[in-house]
């Protein structure tokens, strides 16, 4: 059978190779055979407690062989999984939990511990993946003892939702990317057969679980019957040690946000290995920086590397090989050419399409589109638009927002955002979403959020902020308030104090002129 779900890659595999080594965590491995029986064991516990085709079942775990066990085990279910920040606030995960009407969670005592104050209502199914259940919820053990045996056919077809992935929103609060198996199967089936990944490739998994990037890790190793490898956290903070551990666990496909090949490029020592495994460097999510490139490019010459791009309600829609080292006085890497199946064109400000050197907005067309965003129909359907060019088409187009240029050989180069929206570390963040938090603080008057380039991050986060009259707010206060109610990679680097914030002839915040004061 061709599959037509997610969780159809797992059986597809488990089947051709029972014993082979689908998942590696630290010391801990698991086989295609094993991950399927124990999905299919948390499925079954799943269904017997309520969660039903169509359910959203939240995942609030770090990277582990459990986290990776719920996502398959709540798909073949029936339901979506939710990846919620581990780091994330708890006010923010309770938000996430909420908003999605989350019928089942897995996650820990601690986390659920400080979840509850700030929950509206516990979802009905709480599975606690670290030991003994407490009052009203399951203990791991009952999933371990569960039986193997297929859960009932939830009756799923493609367009039904895979997973929903919560990004920054610009109202303060995050919005849900939702993806349904049709949209995620066909990047991946792209994916797998586009970087030719075979049975005996070893993927690395830097990117958590809530960044689409873990798509790729997870799904293609599984589709090709590969081994996907969970970069430890404390490896990861390193850049010497992450060195030494990509050539250890003979790593051959890497992909993650260039700031992290910047910062093994820097600081790796990478002249301490050969890489001679290391076949294909994939980085997305952000602006690699040419001189950091170029020196990873010499430093691992027998890779091959590929700039991937697209936005979360996309997958990845456009790929660019870099098939030498960039020259040294070059602009950034072009975001390159449309994937399989995939139609990208940039529209100018009069709707049309934009000629070669021309800017204008991005466009995508395709099946790996989002379905929409959860309960926010009116922002979908800003989003998800018919054919500019091509009203009378039922097919939706996406509208990035992402501002693009059309160079003479046919590839696209990235300009910036229409709004507000950055890129930092790889994470896409809504400048306003950040504001909305800083305006929640009682000594707050006014307050506007900039990027600052950054050679090595992409950007990093200024807070501008004018205090309440008689307030005593200091720099350590407001740091600490952002740590509370928001994810470490939105939380400014910097915060600065003014009497008042500069406007425009319209009464708007001047953002160019707070970009100049900076």
């Amino acid at each position: 059978m061709t599959p037509y779900l997610l969780n159809h890659l797992l059986a597809q595999s488990a089947a051709h190779s029972p014993d082979s080594i689908l998942l590696v965590c630290q010391e801990r491995t698991l086989t295609y055979r094993a991950l399927d029986q124990m999905a299919n064991r948390l499925a079954n516990v799943l269904r017997r407690h309520g969660v039903a085709k169509g359910d959203r079942v939240g995942i609030g775990l770090d990277k582990s062989v459990e986290a990776v066990i719920a996502i398959f085990g709540i798909m073949k279910a029936g339901a979506a999984y939710v990846p919620i920040d581990p780091r994330a606030p708890a006010k923010r995960a309770a938000y996430i939990i909420d908003n999605c009407q989350m019928r089942g969670l897995i996650t820990t005592r601690d986390k659920l511990a400080g979840l509850r104050p700030v929950l509206a209502a516990t979802p009905p199914c709480v599975i606690l993946a670290d030991g003994d259940g407490q009052a009203g919820s399951v203990p791991w053990a009952e999933v371990l003892g569960a039986p193997v045996d297929p859960p009932p056919d939830p009756q799923l077809v493609k367009d039904d939702l895979a997973y929903i992935l919560y990004t920054s929103g610009s109202t303060g609060e995050p919005k849900g990317v939702m993806i349904s198996h049709r949209a995620a199967l066909a990047f991946v089936n792209w994916a797998a057969e586009y970087f030719q990944l075979q049975a005996g490739d070893r993927l690395s998994n830097h990117a958590p679980l809530h960044f689409d990037l873990s798509i790729f890790d997870l799904f293609c190793a599984v589709a090709a019957g590969a081994t996907v490898v969970i970069v430890p956290p404390a490896v990861s903070v390193f850049p010497r040690n992450l060195a030494d551990w990509i050539e250890q666990s003979r790593i051959t496909v890497w992909y993650s946000v260039p700031s992290a090949l910047t910062q093994l490029a820097l600081h790796g020592g990478l002249e301490r290995h050969r890489y001679e495994r290391l076949r294909l460097v994939l980085f997305a999510g952000e602006v690699f920086p040419i001189q950091h490139l170029r020196r990873l490019m010499v430093l691992i010459p027998r890779a091959a590397y590929y700039n991937l791009y697209g936005p979360t309600e996309t997958n990845v829609c456009t790929v660019h090989a870099v098939n030498t080292p960039p020259p040294a006085e070059g602009g950034p890497l072009p975001i390159g050419r449309a994937c399989a199946d995939t139609e990208v064109f940039a529209l100018n400000e009069q709707g049309q399409p934009a000629a070669v050197g021309e800017q204008g907005e991005l466009h995508v067309r395709g099946p790996t589109l989002m379905r929409g965003y959860w309960g926010r129909p009116e922002q979908t359907r800003a989003t998800l638009v018919p054919h500019p060019l091509r009203p009378d088409e039922l097919e939706r187009v996406y509208r990035t927002g992402d501002i693009v240029r059309l160079d003479h050989a046919g590839d696209y180069h990235f300009i910036g955002r229409r709004d507000s929206q950055v890129k930092s570390r790889g994470y896409r963040i809504e400048l306003g979403d950040i504001e909305a938090v800083l305006y929640r603080h009682p000594s707050i008057a006014e307050a506007a959020v900039i990027a600052q380039p950054h050679e090595e991050f992409g950007c990093t986060l200024l807070a501008v902020v004018t205090a309440r009259a008689n307030s005593s707010l200091e720099r350590g206060e407001l740091a600490a308030y952002c740590a509370n109610h928001l994810p470490p990679y939105m939380i400014p680097s910097d915060f600065e104090f003014r009497a008042a914030l500069p406007k425009t002839s319209s009464g708007k915040v001047d953002r160019r002129a707070l970009q100049v004061g900076a």
